[in-house]
């Protein structure tokens, strides 16, 4: 059966980096990516839309909770990587999955395991626009009511230029450098910007599109 997606990725071998890392400071110090969709664990979610976009390869980063996250996702064909230090900052984390990605790769995107609704459309979209980006343009973000969301996608040789600076330096650091090879891709769609850092970001995400998220049985705080 051919692949829906085949065409799209026949000559763009794109790898993915997926970030899960934090410690959910602001949501009782319990791993975001384990919150729930219909019963689906977010992180799990972002895998299967992942590989669904026909990913050539996929590095998810973990550092707290993640024996935890390991559980959910053992049967995925990932590359699993820990942060030994994830307080370091999500900088440290997206260069330790950089580094862990094949070497034969066009592109990077690099995704965020709290955006609920990300879904597969949405990343075969991301990749089309950054096949049409304009020319001399090596990043693509999309761009929601004037504000960045997630996924970003960028060249392979972006990656390199990232690993080759300081630890410091991530993807925002090496936009802000090179703001005339970013292509900021103007999008309608909200799911982009969709992220839960909060208790309060739950909640808003129910009222604004009936979506609730829980939390398994053993991460639920007592009443």
């Amino acid at each position: 059966m051919t692949s829906p997606n085949q065409g799209l990725f026949s000559v763009l071998a794109v790898g993915a980096v997926l970030l899960a890392a934090g410690s959910g400071s602001r949501m009782g110090q319990r791993p975001k990516s384990l919150l729930e969709l219909d019963g689906v664990p977010l992180i799990r979610c972002q895998l299967m839309a992942l590989s669904d976009a026909g990913m050539a390869d996929v590095v998810v980063v973990l550092g707290h909770y993640a024996e935890r996250i390991e559980k959910e996702i053992k049967e995925f064909a990932v590359t699993l990587v820990r942060n030994p230090d994830p307080d370091a900052g999500q900088v440290s984390s997206l260069r330790l999955g950089l580094q862990a990605l094949s070497p034969k790769l066009d592109a990077v995107l690099v995704a965020l395991a709290d955006q609920p609704l990300i879904n597969t459309q949405d990343i075969t979209d991301l990749i089309s626009a950054y096949t049409h980006r304009p020319p001399n343009t090596q990043v693509v973000q999309p761009t929601v009511d004037g504000l960045p969301g997630n996924p970003v996608m960028f060249t392979a040789e972006v990656r390199e230029q990232i690993l080759a600076g300081s630890v410091h330096t991530g993807c925002r650091q090496w936009q802000s450098a090179h703001p005339e090879q970013v292509h900021a891709w103007v999008s309608a769609n909200p799911r982009y910007r969709t992220d839960v850092d909060t208790p309060e970001d739950i909640q808003a995400l129910a009222n604004r599109t009936g979506h609730r998220l829980t939390w398994p049985s053993d991460l639920q705080l007592p009443q």
